[in-house]
């Protein structure tokens, strides 16, 4: 399911169906994002949420790539911001929700930033579109002057 809001230039992408029914655990980190160091810290911190939520190793690696190209974003785009991890419960299954918030310029056109091959830069164009395939439910909040906002879920064995 794909939808489009014009009012704030929002994408939302939640194949699953299930963002009604999500419940948050107690479990939240927030980590800054304001030097490469800290990209590498996000990865660290991401990584050892997916071992503890049970993720495979084909979905832990999935959610580290997706969180390391929204953080990248962020920093380099947006001159850095907040990666937020929430571990998820439902139904017995577990997830993690990455909200990766900036307070850049924002991006002026989500169709074109989220295609593929889509850069602004020498980078290869595989980030937002990219991590929008590795998860299972991806919302992109963004609008010029209003900074870029991420929210992107996977769950566990799905």
């Amino acid at each position: 399911m794909s939808s489009t809001r014009n009012t704030d230039r929002a994408v939302a992408l939640a194949p699953s169906g299930l963002a009604a029914d999500r419940r948050v655990g107690t479990d939240r980190t927030v980590h800054h994002v304001r030097t490469e160091e800290d990209l590498l810290t996000v990865r660290h911190a991401v990584r050892a949420a997916t071992l503890r939520a049970g993720f495979s190793i084909v979905d832990q690696t999935r959610v580290v790539t997706a969180a390391s190209e929204l953080a990248r974003n962020a920093y380099i785009h947006g001159g850095g911001g907040t990666v937020t991890i929430d571990h998820l419960a439902m139904g017995g299954k577990a997830g993690l929700r990455l909200t990766v918030k900036d307070d850049g310029p924002g991006i002026l056109d989500t169709d074109a930033a989220l295609a593929d091959g889509f850069t602004t830069g020498v980078g290869l164009g595989h980030g937002l579109g990219g991590a929008r395939r590795l998860m299972n439910d991806f919302e992109l909040h963004t609008g010029p002057g209003q900074g870029t906002t991420v929210i992107a879920t996977r769950w566990a064995g799905r």
